[in-house]
């Protein structure tokens, strides 16, 4: 399906509107949104995703920038909601905490190293790992490489 600009902007005019009510709705419980804070990202494909030529979205008289991923509670979302920027995002935090890791286990007994090893990586592998399910299998063998960090 081929977006016109037609199609294009009727969805920004809706966007636009249901900004203002939720602005609306959240002054009235004595809360702000926050413009500089507010991210805008479209999810398709990436044949759908090229199509759409907006790059920048007015909210609430601030420009804000449309982006490829977000990170929400700690999950990395991308456009295509494949979370390969979440498990990239993982196995470099995991890798990141073996190496800080590596100069405080050297004078530990085996146990503590592997205890403290699990601690701090086990963790970071574990929250919302119940996202990844029906991933594809190439992402899934990225992320089991990363979990066999957890062994020490």
């Amino acid at each position: 399906m081929v977006q016109t600009n037609k199609t294009t902007t009727a969805v920004l005019q809706r966007i636009t509107v249901f900004i203002e009510e939720m602005n609306s709705w959240l002054s009235a419980s004595r809360l702000r949104l926050n413009p500089a804070k507010t991210e805008v990202m479209w999810l398709g494909s990436g044949q759908q995703i090229n199509q759409v030529d907006v790059s920048d979205i007015l909210i609430l008289s601030s420009s804000v920038k449309v982006v490829e991923s977000a990170r929400d509670l700690g999950v990395i979302i991308d456009s295509q909601l494949s979370l390969s920027s979440h498990v990239a995002a993982l196995c470099r935090s995991g890798f990141y905490q073996l190496r800080q890791l590596r100069l405080l286990c050297r004078p530990l007994p085996a146990e503590a190293s592997k205890t403290l090893v699990q601690a701090f990586i086990s963790c970071r592998l574990d929250y919302c790992n119940s996202l990844l399910y029906g991933v594809t299998d190439k992402l899934m063998r990225q992320y089991s490489r990363c979990r066999m960090l957890r062994q020490g």
